[in-house]
């Protein structure tokens, strides 16, 4: 796809590394450029590392082979991006909050909507996988860039 290339954000959906004979279960990338006005990549913990994250079991329920998480900065098509994976799936959607607290730059309004969100889509496909959270994650950058744009062509004043 040579549009890939081109976008400021990407996701990629593809099968989970965390059992290789598990055909189900998928691995799902958000793939950020930096330097574009008006966002901010989303990334795990601390801004710039690289790591890999498996959840602790009693604070997260997962279902098949479980679940990590990776964040950190790699290069695509030639250029410097941010990395956001989640491979595998959740057991129950609303402790999605627990992954929330350590998300950053996530363009949420409030702490918790992000897992408002996906609990509203509970019963859609990908909703307890990365498939889910990625588009929910790209939906809220796209909202924040519309109202950054909107409040900007507004003058102070007539609101």
């Amino acid at each position: 796809a040579p549009q890939k290339e081109h976008a400021d954000l990407t996701i990629e959906v593809l099968p989970t590394a965390l059992d290789p004979e598990d055909k189900k279960t998928l691995r799902v990338r958000c793939i950020q450029k930096y330097d574009i006005e008006g966002f901010e990549p989303c990334y795990l913990f601390d801004e710039g590392s690289a790591f890999s994250w498996v959840p602790c079991q009693k604070k997260l329920l997962t279902s098949g082979p479980g679940v990590r998480f990776s964040s950190g900065p790699e290069t695509y098509y030639d250029q410097p991006v941010q990395v956001l994976e989640m491979d595998g799936a959740l057991g129950n959607i609303a402790e999605l909050v627990y992954i929330e607290s350590h998300l950053c730059n996530a363009s949420t309004n409030f702490f918790g909507e992000l897992c408002r969100a996906m609990l509203l889509l509970e019963d859609a496909p990908g909703s307890d996988n990365g498939t889910g959270l990625m588009q929910t994650l790209a939906a809220f950058a796209i909202r924040d860039l519309y109202e950054q744009k909107v409040n900007a062509e507004i003058p102070v004043g007539s609101k």
